[in-house]
């Protein structure tokens, strides 16, 4: 009897390898208050844009947090980073406090031989019980159209797709794109492509003249003033092709 009994209990379930879509939390201060009221500021709730993710598992990452910063206790920011939709699931990276840190919040230790977001990187192994952070872009399959102008406060996001506006993007105005972004239009506002780390994303503008533009979390603000052969043009945007992370801004020519 005991021997059939256990042959019924080994039908019931298989375990087999996984692997894991993760985004990246890439941590540069030990002042978890002060990230968490930033991120709250960005996707909590009553923030920027509150709907950014969709109950994404996270990892952690300590890397680059100044060795001199004493870790400390993770278990409340992880509640925290659950208000923003954040399944926080494993952490890793600097100290190692920070793990110990995070076990005791309920966390596991990812594999810290896999690098941020970067398309062009080969996709990692899968290895048996091992969380790994799988390289995701996003192309985006469809696109969404904007046919009125934005005003100051009005928020556009284009969740895993691109974005195609056709009219004036105004100051104060934000429209935000996991894919490319088109403003046939001035754009006046704010322009965020690759959102969710496609590096690959470019913004295009009959009228360039933004208060903020961002490829992939790689921005620059109006305080660094356009050149004029490109202020108020027609222009595109996108990230360089030598690793350095650096936006390019070049105009359009007919």
């Amino acid at each position: 009897m005991p021997a059939n009994s256990a042959a019924q209990t080994r039908q019931t379930f298989e375990i087999k390898s996984a692997q894991m879509n993760l985004v990246a939390l890439l941590v540069k201060s030990a002042n978890l208050d002060l990230l968490a009221k930033d991120m709250a500021t960005a996707f909590g709730p009553t923030g920027e844009t509150p709907d950014f993710f969709d109950n994404d598992a996270l990892v952690i990452d300590f890397s680059q947090v100044p060795e001199s910063e004493a870790p400390q206790e993770l278990g409340p920011f992880v509640q925290f980073l659950k208000t923003c939709r954040l399944v926080p699931v494993a952490v890793r990276g600097g100290h190692p406090a920070w793990k110990d840190f995070g076990l005791k919040a309920g966390l596991v230790e990812a594999e810290q031989d896999v690098q941020l977001a970067k398309p062009a990187m080969k996709q990692p192994a899968v290895r048996e019980t091992v969380i790994q952070e799988v390289v995701r872009e996003i192309p985006g399959p469809a696109t969404m159209v904007v046919d009125k102008p934005l005003r100051s406060g009005q928020k556009i996001y284009a969740r895993a797709c691109d974005l195609v506006v056709l009219a004036i993007v105004n100051q104060g105005a934000e429209v935000v794109a996991d894919g490319n972004i088109h403003v046939y239009a001035p754009l006046r506002g704010k322009a965020m492509a690759g959102a969710r780390g496609n590096t690959k994303a470019r913004i295009f503008a009959l009228q360039l003249e933004p208060e903020l533009v961002s490829i992939a979390g790689v921005y620059r603000t109006s305080e660094n003033p356009l050149p004029p052969d490109i202020h108020g043009k027609p222009a595109q945007i996108r990230l360089s092709e030598d690793g350095q992370e650096k936006l390019l801004i070049e105009a359009l020519k007919a």
